[in-house]
């Protein structure tokens, strides 16, 4: 009895880059290549002809059908015995990467990687040859995207747009200037207006837009990330910004890198207010590590610096049965020990010292007396009604963990990045669940609670029994963006937000 040989089974890799004007389409890929399985004997399945249309070869990491087809190489399975590419340059334009995926190939897959348009002789000059038309592939491809970059920043010079057109903004046709979508210009100005002018916080302009029902152009909700986008972005005010984050990873790059010239499109807001948004912003910015108010032990947490280590200044509470709990206060630096100089302070001193600072600024500033008077903000019993938006928020961070998790996994987010962003999520998480757990609670008397629902000064909010430490914290952060304390000569710098 004679065995019937088997045939060699082969996958199709087709790959087609948007600047490549030379390449054959995708249809032309696929048609030779089958045409070169027949007449050499192998056998192609539909499933194993891996495509991807418009995806540069700089990157393996982000061209999913070769990852998927890599994935199938190595499965247990052994699908295919040998990968087909036009070209040698559609398997990948990185050398390094290229030498890496075939030698892991070849060595444990048994799988090898034949061009059809460059055939190679066997031994090591056939090995020389490819390692040449790999150098050249790779150089073609630094060479062209040079071309790219430099004719689209020359373009970013004269003020031209290229990308795709900001919520607000609308392309008629190829080639033309973007042109302002009326409805969504509206819901720009009043987010630069809520932000500026209502003293609104990201926050709340998101939860604004979320109740009224208003979705990005992608049709999701406006989180506040987009929203922050919104208020930095300049093309609102009539600028184009070019060059601004790395491609390959997406982080921003150095602000003087950054290209920003008056564009030929009609702004939606003026230049003074996008300007007041920029300061704004600046003053409100936080560390990505700081905890929310809502986790906040005292209303002087995450405002107190050190001035040799600059750390925040840590609140130490302790405890007593027959007497009130009392707080003190000593640099995060110096208890973990990178910092040699103690900060210690007792709130006993400190906070009559700061109540007494805030209440002088307002007899003797009258220019910056008026933002020490603020609205008492709502007690800290939540209504049950609020629950059903407690659970909706607690889902969309379930969503945001998975996008930060798919983002570092797919190479855009670093290791740092991602863990600094998952560090936050779970700040914000116990953030929620702490007020879904006052939501249970059953709320006080309103006989036995003042009517405080006018002004009130900051000093008699701070001051006050009747409000609790997350409500004076966020009070006092609203309006002192630091204060940095010298404990030995008893000094302490406020630092206002105005």
């Amino acid at each position: 009895m004679v065995d019937t040989p088997v045939s060699p089974h082969a996958a199709l890799y087709i790959r087609v880059s948007t600047h490549d004007q030379e390449e054959l389409s995708p249809d032309s890929q696929k048609r030779l290549l089958l045409d070169y399985a027949s007449a050499h004997g192998f056998l192609v399945s539909p499933v194993h002809i891996y495509q991807e249309n418009g995806i540069s070869g700089r990157s393996a990491e982000k061209r999913p059908a070769f990852q998927h087809m890599i994935a199938d190489a190595k499965s247990q399975a052994h699908p295919f015995d040998v990968i087909l590419v036009w070209k040698f340059s559609r398997f990948a334009r990185n050398q390094e990467e290229s030498i890496v995926y075939k030698s892991m190939l070849r060595k444990n897959c048994h799988v090898d990687v034949v061009s059809i348009s460059e055939p190679l002789s066997e031994g090591p000059f056939g090995s020389l040859i490819e390692r040449i038309i790999e150098w050249m592939d790779e150089f073609y491809s630094i060479r062209l995207s040079g071309d790219v970059i430099r004719g689209m920043t020359e373009k970013a010079l004269r003020g031209g747009f290229q990308g795709r057109p900001p919520y607000g903004y609308r392309i008629p046709y190829p080639g033309s200037l973007p042109e302002i979508v009326p409805q969504e210009a509206t819901v720009i100005q009043s987010i630069f207006e809520d932000y500026v002018q209502n003293g609104k916080t990201i926050s709340q302009i998101s939860a604004s837009l979320h109740q009224c029902g208003i979705l990005t152009a992608r049709g999701t909700p406006f989180e506040k990330r987009a929203i922050r986008y919104i208020l930095e972005n300049p093309f609102y005010a009539g600028n184009v910004r070019w060059n601004r984050t790395e491609s390959s990873t997406s982080s921003l790059k150095p602000q003087e890198e950054w290209i920003i010239r008056p564009g030929n499109h009609t702004p939606i807001i003026s230049q003074t207010l996008f300007q007041q948004a920029q300061h704004k912003l600046e003053n409100d910015a936080v560390s990505p590590y700081s905890k929310p108010p809502s986790l906040s032990r005292h209303w002087l947490s995450g405002l107190l610096k050190c001035p040799f280590c600059g750390s925040s200044l840590v609140s130490c509470i302790r405890h007593r049965k027959t007497m009130a709990d009392t707080y003190s206060f000593q640099c995060g630096g110096y208890l973990k020990g990178k910092c040699l100089h103690s900060c210690y302070a007792a709130e006993s001193l400190l906070a009559p010292a700061i109540l007494a600072a805030l209440s002088d600024l307002l007899k003797t500033a009258p220019d910056v007396s008026s933002s020490l008077v603020i609205c008492s903000p709502a007690r800290h019993s939540l209504p049950a009604s609020s629950r059903s938006s407690l659970l909706a928020s607690l889902k969309r961070l379930e969503q945001k963990e998975l996008r930060a998790r798919e983002a570092y996994l797919d190479g855009i987010d670093s290791k740092e990045e991602y863990a600094a962003a998952k560090e936050r999520f779970r700040l914000e998480r116990d953030s929620l669940n702490r007020l879904l757990e006052s939501s249970n609670s059953c709320p006080p008397d309103p006989s036995q609670v003042p009517d405080l629902s006018g002004p009130v000064s900051l000093p008699e909010l701070l001051g006050s029994p009747l409000f609790s430490m997350e409500q004076k914290n966020t009070a006092l952060k609203s309006i002192v963006r630091q204060m940095t304390l010298y404990r030995d000569s008893r000094h302490l710098d406020v630092f206002l937000r105005l």
